[in-house]
């Protein structure tokens, strides 16, 4: 600590001395104009854009990143010979059934759910027509949806449909066996696989 104050006395003393030095006239001096620190206090902040003078840009375009740069999308030189077979994939992918892909299907719990409302809505009206419609587009966007397999069946119980209601009736209770509407669809089941509806189907 005492030599650190010891190199700063000395250092304050020699610049005092040159700053009386009688050799270095006082009319010659000037402000150093590579001295690091500024005359003034400079504006570092960005322009606004409401400050900024359009007609003083010039007409120079310059470098833009929007879409009209163009990029390059070429392959690399070598691609097709250091993977010769890419372009089958392509091809499996864009064929209808081949190659190894699974068919795409819809996800829409909230589509499926408005599909119900719908049908819902055609059912009490009797138009079960329209109804099955509904719950069938209902079960493409959720194929497990055991609400619409029930109405479905239902449904096509009552356009005397029954094996295609015993179908969606089973579907229902493989997915809620003790749901709501089970016991329902366990009676349905019962009666469609009775011999009276067996000899009630239409030819």
């Amino acid at each position: 600590m005492r030599s650190f104050l010891m190199v700063l006395l000395l250092g304050v003393g020699f610049a005092a001395a040159q700053n009386s030095s009688p050799s270095a006239p006082a009319k010659s001096q000037k402000p150093n104009s590579t001295s690091s620190a500024p005359a003034h206090n400079p504006n570092l902040a960005p322009p606004r854009s409401d400050s900024v003078d359009a007609a003083s840009l010039g007409d120079d375009r310059g470098d833009s990143s929007s879409k009209d740069t163009q990029i390059d999308l070429s392959p690399p030189p070598n691609d097709a010979k250091d993977h010769p077979d890419s372009s089958d994939v392509l091809k499996d992918e864009s064929s209808s059934g081949g190659g190894d892909t699974t068919e795409f299907h819809l996800w829409d719990p909230h589509k499926a759910a408005k599909d119900i409302e719908v049908g819902d809505y055609y059912f009490k009206r009797k138009n079960y027509m329209g109804a099955e419609s509904r719950y069938r587009e209902a079960l493409v966007y959720k194929d497990n949806d055991a609400v619409a397999m029930y109405k479905l069946a239902v449904c096509l119980e009552k356009m005397n449909r029954p094996d295609e209601a015993l179908s969606q009736y089973e579907g229902y209770l493989k997915i809620l066996p003790y749901g709501p509407e089970a016991a329902e669809a366990r009676k349905a089941i019962e009666r469609l696989k009775s011999p009276a509806a067996a000899s009630a189907k239409p030819n």
